[in-house]
């Protein structure tokens, strides 16, 4: 029966529909730094996220959800398990999602150190060998 072939693409085929670019959901122009504190760290696949609790200029703490690469892709650029315990003090730069909401994709993270962590994925920045953006004028 060829029916069942057939079923069977489709539903290899399925992951890679739920699946993201960087353009789908993040915005090239509207580049962030944030500095805070990890209040979590989520890695999950396809994607990891770092919640980050960021003081805004009134005062008020914001919670932002910061997409990463996948635990995989992480553990390859020098994360480990242990790296984003909650309190950790963080800078992320990266962009934020089209919709304007407080949900950011990270490109690069920095520790209050001077430590600086790649985080992966498909965004611009987010690899030692991927290709910085063009700078805005």
């Amino acid at each position: 029966m060829k029916i069942v072939p057939i079923v069977g693409l489709i539903l290899a085929a399925a992951p890679l529909w739920a699946h993201h670019s960087f353009s789908a959901e993040f915005d090239i122009n509207k580049p962030l730094k944030l500095q805070g504190v990890v209040t979590r760290w989520e890695l999950t696949n396809p994607h990891s996220w770092i919640h980050l609790d960021v003081k805004s200029p009134d005062g008020k703490t914001v919670t932002w959800m910061i997409e990463g690469g996948s635990p995989n892709s992480l553990f390859r650029l020098g994360f480990n398990k242990d790296s984003l315990p909650p309190g950790t003090e963080i800078m992320v730069e990266g962009y934020q999602a089209k919709d304007g909401a407080n949900r950011a994709v990270g490109a690069k993270l920095t520790f209050s150190d001077g430590r600086k962590l790649f985080l992966g994925g498909s965004v611009p920045g987010g690899n030692p060998d991927s290709a910085e953006p063009p700078a805005k004028k």
